[in-house]
């Protein structure tokens, strides 16, 4: 399967021009990718997601997968009327990501910091100076 180097248009693109885009909830979190010389590098918004909540994987064909669960409950008991009150908030966001063939799966690596989840997903080191063989002919 080819995976064309351009691999962030494409993809987003087709997300966001479709009927799809029209039902997403509103959880989904908001996402940079910038590219340097020896990586691209991903960032998703997720204040208050603790790296338990946050899976991250290659899978067989070659995507990188990223799932975030968040489960907050806020208790706040009013002693004056023994009420107790709870507020809920469950979030849960999977996404699939093709990634470019010129990523180095093996050196993946993520952290949470700050609220933002980022991914490092570092290049393939280029060959400099292809050397030629000579074929004999027998």
């Amino acid at each position: 399967m080819y995976r064309r180097n351009s691999w962030f248009p494409t993809v987003f693109d087709e997300f966001l021009n479709s009927d799809l885009m029209n039902t997403v909830s509103t959880t989904a979190p908001s996402v940079n990718v910038k590219e340097t010389e020896k990586a691209y590098i991903v960032e998703l918004a997720a204040p208050g997601v603790k790296k338990e909540y946050c899976r991250i994987h290659v899978d067989e064909d070659h995507n990188l997968c990223v799932a975030i669960e968040n489960k907050i409950e806020h208790k706040e008991e009013d002693k004056h009327s023994h009420y107790l009150r709870r507020e809920f908030s469950y979030t849960n966001y999977e996404q699939k990501y093709s990634l470019p063939d010129d990523v180095n799966e093996e050196g993946i690596n993520a952290k949470v910091e700050d609220g933002i989840l980022t991914i490092e997903l570092p290049k393939l080191q280029k060959v400099e100076g292809k050397t030629t063989k000579q074929i004999e002919i027998k």
